[in-house]
C-alpha cells in the first residue's frame, strides 16, 4: 500500500470512530434527560416499572388531598386507574382536586409516585394535551374539560 492509501485509511478510520464516540454521547444525554408521560391505566398495563423520571397526568381525584407541613398526598386518576402521589414542596397555586394535573417524580411502587414537580393547569379553561389524550383513551372525556 502506498503512503497516500495508508492516510487516506487512516483518516477514515479516525472519522468513523469520531462519529460513534460523539453519536453515543448524545445518546446517552438525551435518555438521561427524557421523561416518559403515564396515565395510571399505562402504569398498570406496563411490564416493567420505570426507575427514572417519569410524568403522571390525570384528574386530582376529589376527596384525596391531605396535607402535613409542606408534604402532600393525593390520588391522580384517570377515572379506570389511579396513582398515590407524595410530594414535599410549595404547593401551586392552581393546583386543587377535581383539577388536571401532571406530576414528575420517581415511582416507589406501580402504584405510588414520590413527586419532585408538580405542574398544575394555568386557568381554569386549560386541560393539559397529555391528560386530555389519557382521559379520552380511557373513555372519560367530557367535553366540559378544557373549556
Amino acid at each position: 500500500m502506498n503512503s497516500n492509501v495508508k492516510k487516506r485509511l487512516y483518516f477514515f478510520l479516525v472519522s468513523i470512530i469520531t462519529t460513534l464516540v460523539i453519536g453515543k454521547f448524545v445518546f446517552d444525554s438525551l435518555k438521561i434527560n427524557s421523561v416518559y408521560f403515564f396515565s395510571p391505566t399505562d402504569l398498570k398495563n406496563i411490564n416493567e416499572i420505570p426507575n427514572g423520571l417519569i410524568r403522571v397526568g390525570g384528574m386530582i381525584k376529589i376527596k384525596s388531598l391531605s396535607k402535613k407541613g409542606n408534604q402532600y398526598s393525593f390520588i391522580v386518576t384517570d377515572f379506570k386507574n389511579e396513582i398515590m402521589v407524595n410530594y414535599t414542596g410549595i404547593k401551586p397555586n392552581l393546583f386543587e382536586e377535581g383539577q388536571g394535573a401532571v406530576v414528575e417524580g420517581k415511582l416507589n411502587t406501580r402504584t405510588n409516585l414520590v413527586a419532585t414537580k408538580i405542574l398544575a393547569k394555568h386557568d381554569e379553561n386549560y386541560m393539559p394535551k397529555e391528560v386530555a389524550d389519557a382521559l379520552k383513551k380511557t373513555g372519560n372525556w367530557k367535553k366540559n374539560y378544557g373549556k
